[in-house]
């Protein structure tokens, strides 16, 4: 099955890319509360990767639109996963987290008959009149 308006569903599917990964930023923020709580607590280089890896999410879900924002955001659920050796409850967070990403793929991939692959732009002849 395939979009009638491959063009239109991409810019959809990039545009629910961006808030997973904006909210992926903004559940990493909650971890330092959980693990300042913690008997290890809360060092100065936890803290810094957790802050850094909620900007880098944050950012990443702004440069959706761009070609390889797709791949980019694919990639950091892996640094979000691996969350879980800072705080355990971070495991299910991020596997939640990355099940809602890769069927967003799926989604894209039914729609676009690709996960990754940008659609044509619509040719001359199919476009409609101006």
């Amino acid at each position: 099955m395939t979009a009638p308006d491959p063009v239109r569903a991409a810019r959809a599917l990039r545009g629910a890319a961006a808030a997973v990964l904006l909210l992926e930023g903004i559940a990493v923020l909650f971890v330092p509360r959980a693990i300042a709580q913690t008997e290890a607590g809360l060092g100065a280089t936890r803290l810094t990767v957790l802050l850094v890896l909620a900007v880098v999410l944050v950012l990443a879900s702004g440069v959706q639109r761009r070609p390889r924002g797709l791949e980019i955001g694919t990639a950091l659920q892996v640094p979000l996963l691996l969350t879980g050796l800072i705080d355990s409850s971070m495991w299910f967070v991020g596997g939640v987290f990355l099940l809602i990403w890769l069927y967003l793929l799926q989604i894209r991939k039914e729609l676009l008959g690709a996960p990754f692959r940008e659609p044509a732009a619509p040719s001359g002849d199919d476009a409609p009149p101006a």
